[in-house]
């Protein structure tokens, strides 16, 4: 693992500074360039919370990740870059499906001069620029998100209103890594897991954000979407190379499981 690899492959020329001007640097790049992608587990194919796994997958065969590689990646990046960093612990849509989903999701606190700060490349469709961890709203590129504080523990952040997940809880405290390894193998091998269920990817734009999902294409901006329906499994694999920057040809053998899949949404309303 070579931190200047790794920063190749964000676009980074130089190591910033572990300032808050350096995480922004960092954290922007990372979502620019690397998408938030399922096709592993789509494929059946194991993946870890192991840092050296993940490193020669994302930076490697430049391939992207769902949040315990990215956030796994980017928390040891910006520790050998200087930073306080500390792998903390998520929970997407915990406000509806309570303390069963704690840890499906690896946030990371960045401690600074300026505060406590939130990165997070992990959630797809989320803020472009780590967060001050304080309550109210906020803004990124247009979108508008929140932030609030639940109890003495959790904080909550809600996502724009386009968004794929409506919300997520997290925790500062340092993470029971053990937990992450068990949420990890369960979403991944569970039946009635949304990550065994669909097929995602999310790739940040300057103007927005790509998102797959299935074989819905939508291109997402502060003002609104648009959609389009992907016609076959070549169409699939151009566009997850053309719109996701994603070269993966072997997920043309998901096409039958993804058209499947959107039948039964569609059917089901």
């Amino acid at each position: 693992m070579n931190i200047k690899d790794y920063l190749t492959r964000i676009g980074l020329e130089r190591a910033p500074s572990p300032t808050l001007e350096g995480l922004r640097a960092v954290h922007r790049a990372h979502l620019l360039a690397i998408p938030y992608e399922n096709l592993d587990v789509q494929l059946g194919r194991p993946v870890t919370i192991e840092r050296p796994a993940i490193f020669e997958k994302i930076v490697s065969r430049r391939r992207g990740g769902w949040c315990y590689e990215m956030n796994g990646l980017l928390g040891w990046a910006l520790g050998e870059l200087g930073f306080d960093v500390t792998r903390a612990t998520g929970a997407v849509t915990r406000e509806v499906a309570g303390d069963a989903v704690v840890a499906n999701h690896l946030v990371l606190r960045v401690a600074l001069e300026e505060g406590i700060y939130l990165a997070d490349v992990g959630f797809g469709d989320g803020p472009l620029d780590p967060i001050r961890v304080v309550p109210g709203p906020f803004a990124s590129r247009g979108f508008t998100f929140g932030l609030e504080q639940v109890d003495t523990d959790w904080w909550r952040l809600r996502n724009h209103p386009n968004g794929a997940a409506p919300s997520f809880d997290f925790n500062l405290a340092p993470a029971d890594e053990t937990r992450f390894a068990t949420q990890c193998d369960h979403l991944q091998t569970a039946p009635d897991s949304h990550f065994i269920l669909n097929l995602f990817c999310f790739r940040q734009r300057e103007d927005g954000v790509a998102m797959l999902r299935g074989r819905v294409l939508r291109m997402i901006r502060p003002d609104g979407f648009t959609d389009r329906v992907l016609e076959s499994a070549d169409d699939l694999v151009a566009t997850l190379h053309d719109v996701l920057g994603l070269d993966v040809p072997e997920a043309a053998t998901l096409w039958p499981k993804i058209c499947k899949r959107h039948e039964a949404v569609m059917a089901a309303g």
